[in-house]
């Protein structure tokens, strides 16, 4: 074969490749290929492979079928009360037909930019800023039912449409976190002025309860003050009468009060009777003497030598007896040294027995308890307390009873 045959036998074999390369195509997953034949639109071949006419079909183009993601500038946006915003949109949105995306528009991207700016500028101009920056849903919902009408005859399907950001003017942003800060001021402020008043008031409630109790606490002391020096008059009235004093021992009780009431320096004057003895016989006939409590000032029968006016009508106790004071006292000092063995017990701190050692009444090596009896009354009326208990350590008192008179 000569060298013109090879060249023919080349120039066959490239023919051949050349056909098969352009007769046979092979499409990926979720890409549309739009065939023309002859200049006019033939089919659309979805993924997989396909064979063409070579020098007849062509490939007009190829369109993407997954759902596309397109972030669009800032662009000016003027509100219904005059402020210029900046608004940056995205917009989510699939190709559902490829002919149409092809044949209706020249470029959906750019006409889907364009669409979103106008219907964007058609919604924000009717809402003031506060709406806009609150009513991002609205707008969205707005924007989406614009955009998805409008997209419909070129095979686009608007998905969703966010506002990344709204951004207003510099000094408006300004003004706002003023705002803000003066809102959240009177927050404080009002909080604080509840909290000022919640305390003066539980102060308040407070000072009255202390005012009230301590004002019950100084009526009773009082009451038991007088009650206690009522009683210790009668005491003193009923004890001189049953020891029946004689102008002797009253006519020296006198004597010696005499020099007392000369010793204060209060005393400028110190007026003497001059009828001592009159005056100490008046006096002692005063306490002595028969007791006048008729009416009419005539004096009563005659009593015994001995014998007291009151007889046994003298008022009952009404204080609490030094038995009975005792006892509470002692049931108190149980109550505190529970107390504080438990407190110290909840502290974490272990058990010390030598420390409780004579804190409980009747302990080993602690002072032994005593049960104190409530005192009698015999039948003339004297309150007879009851014997003190025996203590190993403490001194026995001496006898307090009054001495015998000298007469």
């Amino acid at each position: 074969m000569d060298q013109p045959g090879y060249i023919i036998l080349a120039l066959v074999i490239l023919f051949v490749v050349i056909v098969v390369v352009r007769a046979v195509r092979i499409v990926p997953q979720a890409t549309a290929l739009i065939i023309e034949r002859l200049g006019r639109y033939s089919r659309t071949l979805d993924a997989g492979l396909h064979l063409l006419i070579p020098f007849v079909d062509r490939v007009r183009a190829g369109v993407d079928l997954r759902e596309q993601v397109v972030s669009f500038p800032p662009q000016p946006v003027i509100t219904s009360d005059n402020l210029v915003v900046s608004i940056d949109t995205v917009i989510y949105f699939q190709v559902t037909e490829p002919k149409s995306a092809v044949y209706e528009i020249f470029n959906y991207i750019i006409g889907i930019e364009q669409l979103t700016v106008t219907t964007l500028r058609n919604v924000i101009g009717s809402m003031d800023l506060e709406q806009t920056l609150t009513s991002r849903d609205q707008i969205n919902g707005q924007l989406r039912g614009v955009l998805d009408e409008a997209t419909g005859k070129w095979g686009i399907r608007v998905n969703r449409v966010e506002l990344k950001s709204i951004d207003p003017p510099a000094s408006i942003q300004g003004s706002m976190e003023q705002q803000m800060r003066a809102e959240r001021d009177r927050r404080a402020a009002i909080l604080t002025a509840e909290g000022v008043k919640q305390s003066q008031i539980l102060t308040a409630e407070g000072d009255k309860q202390g005012a009230i109790l301590r004002a019950e606490g100084s009526a009773q002391a009082a009451i038991l003050t007088a009650e206690g020096e009522a009683r210790a008059i009668l005491q003193v009235f009923d004890a001189v009468h049953r020891g029946d004093a004689d102008p002797k021992l009253l006519a020296y009780q006198y004597l010696q009060i005499l020099p007392k009431l000369a010793a204060s320096p209060a005393n400028k004057v110190w007026i003497i009777p001059s009828e001592l003895t009159g005056a100490l016989s008046q006096l002692t006939q005063g306490f002595a003497g028969s007791f006048t409590g008729q009416p009419d000032g005539t004096s009563a029968p005659a009593r015994p030598v001995g014998a007291s006016p009151l007889g046994a009508d003298l008022p009952p106790v009404v204080l609490t007896s030094p038995a009975e004071a005792l006892a509470e006292a002692r049931r108190q000092s149980a109550l505190a040294t529970a107390d504080a063995t438990s407190a110290g017990t909840l502290s974490g701190r272990p058990f010390d027995p030598s420390a409780e050692l004579g804190q409980r009444p009747g302990a080993a090596g602690g002072v032994p308890s005593h049960r104190s009896e409530p005192p009698t009354r015999p039948a003339g009326g004297a309150v007879k307390e009851p014997d003190a208990p025996t203590e190993p350590d403490a001194p026995t008192e001496p006898d307090a009873s009054p001495a015998p008179n000298p007469a």
